[in-house]
């Protein structure tokens, strides 16, 4: 675990940004820019994107070599899934095309977004957690930091150093943000230690793991952790001492519902009658009504001729019919061109003033 102990931490003003580091840093800004959630784990180097797909969030660990992008990133997920995107043997490092196609004139941002995409359409399906009983991410952070360490060259005098200052984001299932505290570039315990119990350290996890939990930074996030626990528990029982106010004000609003609908089926249904009445009364309409009806009275007048000709009607009777049904007819037709000169001049649906 030699990464442990840097030898230097280099000194010196910064020298301006080359070509190379500039491509670095428009792409790290596509990747911010396309992910809102994105969390910054090491400024420039690694970056974590939570998600939730079936009610279990995942990370997508995000990790940018020396010499990207000339180097293509290492993106990994945690907890380990299964899905044909990841690698089957570990079920964390990612190896579909995009990852490896990766070049100079990829977009970061756009990458990352369609493996979130193709883990939406494909949900990956959880799997176990990492080897010899020590959580996933812990195994996971220890080999791509030793995997970084062996790929920047340090130079010798720096103090002792575990990390650069750190800030750690955990995004939660409702996207609120905690900030992990912050880790110092160096520890000040350990220059009270001689070479044996540091190398016995460096070699065995469990000293490591034990010195780890001794720090106050881990007691301040198990104590926070402890406080947002308390928080949401009694934000529980506030939300179930609502319980009842929320179930009569949804019932008062399923009534409202229904009685809005009601309205709104006999609101349509008089909609309809009153479109109805509407033809019925049109000038069209009635002008259509009152050509079939003068050409009944004609017929009936006709026919009232014929039978006085065939001598089935006498002439009082025949006069009688005759001219009433005759001037009834002319009656209608005289009402029909009147309508017609009505359409003509004001259309078929006149408006009252």
């Amino acid at each position: 675990m030699n990464w442990l102990f840097p030898l230097s931490k280099g000194s010196g003003p910064l020298a301006p940004l080359n070509s190379l580091q500039q491509q670095r840093q428009r792409q790290i800004e596509s990747l911010k820019a396309a992910h809102p959630s994105l969390a910054e784990i090491q400024k420039d180097v690694e970056y974590r994107i939570p998600f939730t797909v079936n009610n279990s969030t995942i990370s997508v660990n995000i990790l940018l070599p020396p010499q990207f992008p000339q180097e293509k990133p290492v993106v990994s997920v945690y907890p380990p899934v299964g899905h044909h995107l990841v690698d089957s043997n570990n079920g964390t490092m990612i190896t579909c095309p995009l990852i490896t196609n990766f070049g100079m004139h990829s977009d970061l941002g756009k990458v990352i977004q369609s493996l979130l995409d193709e883990f939406w359409k494909s949900p990956p399906a959880l799997m176990s957690t990492g080897p010899a009983g020590f959580p996933y991410c812990l195994s996971l952070l220890s080999h791509n930091a030793l995997e970084l360490q062996q790929k920047v060259q340090v130079q010798p005098g720096s103090p002792l150093n575990i990390f650069p200052t750190i800030f750690y984001y955990w995004a939660g299932l409702n996207g609120h943000m905690y900030k992990m505290p912050e880790i110092p570039e160096s520890f000040s315990e350990l220059c009270d230690l001689n070479l044996t119990l540091l190398s016995d350290m460096s070699e065995n996890e469990d000293v490591l793991l034990e010195f780890f939990v001794s720090l106050p930074q881990l007691k301040q996030v198990t104590s926070d952790k402890e406080e947002l626990v308390t928080n949401i528990v009694d934000m529980a029982k506030k939300n179930l001492q609502m319980e009842p106010q929320l179930e009569g004000k949804r019932q008062e609003m399923l009534y409202k519902y229904e009685q809005l609908t009601q309205m709104k089926l006999a609101f349509e249904t008089r909609m309809q009658r009153q479109h109805d009445l509407s033809e019925s009364c049109s000038l069209s309409t009635l002008q259509a009504r009152l050509k079939v009806a003068a050409h009944q009275a004609e017929e009936e007048s006709e026919e009232t001729a014929e039978n006085f000709l065939e001598g089935r009607a006498d002439i009082d009777e025949f006069l009688t019919s005759f001219m009433e049904k005759r001037t009834l007819c002319h009656s209608r037709r005289a009402k029909e061109e009147k309508l017609q000169q009505s359409i003509n001049t004001h259309g078929p649906f006149p408006t009252t003033h």
